[in-house]
């Protein structure tokens, strides 16, 4: 019987080296086949601004990216949509690989449909109850929480707290004019250009008797959140950017009663083109490899 002997990598193959026992030695090789690889990037969508005023950042949508073999068979690829203000993001997928939806910031009206997710909403102030300076928890390996709330009576000042980004937490509101930015998201290259992803969404900034600015989104399409009106007029926050699952911007007191609209996820996969062939999503070419972009959910299919 022949015995197994070294083993060494072609390109996606493995080969095992038998040989003999007897006084005359030979190599045979035995192919074992490997799915070739793709890399990927899954992103969910957004969750929205607190709203009905004084409302925290939408929490990112959840990010996931690596790489998986291949099968020549079909994949279904799902684009989740951002939430609506004081709702959550829907899930992506690709496969077996899930991103988890963005959690709706918090407001003083209603602490809306789930505060956690992929990452986490910003909390409002706490004159709507002790509960809502809480915010939202991230997924582990998909996320980060979202920011503190900050209430204060004199002079009347209701900061909501920052949605989490996939990079970092939500900044907590504090005194002042200090409503809490979205967290920041992530980087990838994986379309040939390195582009941020899953920003959170800023909370609202309202002090009485001051000029009011905006709370910025996290990069990665976070969007900002609103102020009310003091010594100038109110702003209303903003969604957060379409197909980066970045988090709606937080309502102000005064100014928009509803919180902006989440961004809408994105799934982009990429391969060496020498590797395989395979349609779906809009297909590119960056130098040698293939890249197919999902706005919208669809399939994936491996044809060689």
């Amino acid at each position: 019987m022949p015995e197994v002997g070294t083993l060494a990598y072609l390109g996606n193959d493995k080969i095992q080296t038998l040989f003999s026992n007897s006084e005359v030695f030979f190599n045979t090789y035995e192919i074992i086949s490997f799915s070739p690889l793709v890399e990927y990037l899954v992103v969910a969508g957004g969750g929205g601004g607190g709203g009905n005023d004084r409302g925290g950042g939408g929490g990112a949508g959840g990010l996931q990216s690596g790489s998986l073999g291949v099968d020549i068979t079909s994949y279904t690829v799902t684009v989740g949509g951002g939430g609506a203000a004081a709702g959550v993001g829907s899930d992506s997928v690709f496969g077996s690989i899930t991103a988890r939806r963005g959690g709706n910031g918090k407001a003083v009206a209603t602490n809306g449909t789930d505060n956690n997710g992929g990452s986490g909403g910003g909390a409002d102030d706490d004159s709507g109850g002790a509960d809502r300076l809480v915010p939202g928890t991230g997924s582990l390996g998909q996320g980060n929480s979202g920011g503190n709330g900050f209430y204060a009576a004199s002079p009347q000042t209701l900061n909501g707290g920052g949605g989490g980004g996939a990079g970092a937490v939500g900044t907590n509101a504090a005194a002042g004019n200090n409503g809490g930015e979205g967290g920041i998201g992530k980087q990838s290259a994986i379309n040939g250009t390195l582009t941020y992803y899953a920003g959170g969404g800023g909370g609202c900034r309202s002090i009485a008797g001051t000029t009011n600015t905006t709370a910025a989104g996290g990069s990665g399409g976070g969007g900002n959140g609103g102020f009310g009106a003091s010594a100038n007029a109110a702003t209303n926050p903003t969604n957060g950017s379409a197909n980066t699952g970045g988090g709606g911007g937080g309502a102000g007191w005064g100014g928009a009663e509803a919180g902006a609209a989440g961004g809408s996820g994105v799934v982009i996969i990429r391969y060496l083109t020498a590797d395989m062939t395979a349609t779906g999503g809009t297909i590119t070419t960056d130098g040698s490899y293939k890249v197919h972009t999902f706005t919208t959910s669809g399939t994936f299919t491996r044809t060689a």
